[in-house]
């Protein structure tokens, strides 16, 4: 009793953390009985705790005893099948290297116990309270749709996806895909055909550890670019040269527009063959029990481009709906769901 008198007179801190390909976002939420006092978004270049993120951090946590940090679960090796009964779970996936929790007495996800240390490690310094699962999150985000009919949802993040089919509430299918590690194992079978005369082996197990990765140095050393030469210095500029080098801006600056339309082409591409691919799971994996599946429901956490919904309506003649979200936000929803906030 004494502790909830406390409690109330402190502001609630809520930090929430998404890492992503090559950076990380932080997300803070400030909380005085049920009322948002304050919120603030910053990005970090790592994916790391490093002493920007730290110091950040930090400066909100001294703010009140009562701070909860929460993060989006990055396991390569995490999931969700259809059962919370234990007799069932092995008949879907071997989880005994595993955490598992059921949802709602419906269906279970779980992630590498492992992962799960890694994670806790990297952010030690600040400490970890929620590693929430994105199909958490998707089930959430799309909590007004997958009671009713059946349906497709995805999640998408900048290196991966969340796909799950949910029909009345009750899941039949999911699948957790990282594009990084699908790409690695693309790039080396496209080396293997280019070189499979040669005596080189270059191997079939693709992994990185991040903990071997010192981000830190690696940003540091991105910094330290060589001096530009002052041009005040150059004596004979004329105007053609002028007017050369204008040109080849302009050339530069659209070359480097096309370069990033081609990488968002090739994303949103590798995303439809991953939704393409476990689609066909579903129909033809005997665990599951499979239906046809018309509507896609997408929580957009990157800005996908038109061509992904192209795609799937006419590749696979799907009905395609996508909503944007703010993957950081949803997090801290499910923080205050777990702290009846």
């Amino acid at each position: 009793m004494f502790g909830n008198f406390l409690e109330s007179l402190y502001n609630k801190v809520l930090i929430n953390i998404v890492i992503k390909r090559s950076s990380s976002e932080v997300y803070i939420e400030l909380i005085s009985k049920k009322e948002t006092l304050k919120q603030e978004h910053k990005s970090f270049s790592t994916t790391t705790l490093n002493e920007d993120m730290f110091e950040f951090i930090s400066s909100y946590i001294k703010e009140s005893p009562y701070y909860y940090i929460s993060l989006l679960d990055i396991s390569t090796k995490q999931g969700a099948i259809p059962t919370c009964n234990k007799n069932k779970i092995s008949y879907y996936e071997d989880l005994t290297s595993s955490e598992y929790k059921c949802y709602e007495k419906k269906w279970t996800y779980f992630t590498l116990k492992s992962d799960i240390y890694t994670m806790e490690k990297r952010f030690k310094k600040i400490g970890i309270d929620f590693i929430f699962s994105p199909f958490l999150l998707l089930a959430h985000f799309f909590k007004d749709k997958i009671n009713t009919k059946l349906a497709m949802y995805i999640l998408v993040q900048d290196s991966a996806l969340s796909l799950c089919v949910f029909e009345e509430g009750e899941l039949l299918f999911a699948r957790h895909l990282d594009m990084e590690t699908v790409e690695e194992v693309h790039d080396e079978l496209l080396s293997n055909d280019m070189h499979e005369d040669d005596d080189i082996d270059l191997g079939s197990d693709i992994s990185i550890d991040l903990e071997d990765v010192d981000v830190i140095d690696d940003i540091e050393s991105l910094e330290d670019f060589g001096d530009i030469e002052d041009l005040d210095s150059l004596e004979e500029i004329d105007e053609f040269s002028e007017n050369k080098d204008i040109e080849e801006e302009l050339f530069e600056a659209e070359e480097h527009e096309e370069e990033s339309d081609n990488s968002s082409f090739n994303e949103d591409y590798q995303r439809y063959t991953l939704i393409h691919s476990s689609l066909g799971s579903f129909y033809n994996d005997s665990r599951y029990e499979s239906k046809f599946v018309e509507n896609v429901y997408i929580a957009d956490g990157v800005g996908v481009s038109a061509d992904l919904k192209r795609y799937l309506e006419e590749e696979m003649f799907l009905n395609v709906y996508i909503r944007q979200a703010n993957i950081s936000m949803e997090l801290s929803e499910l923080a205050k769901r777990e702290l009846n906030i």
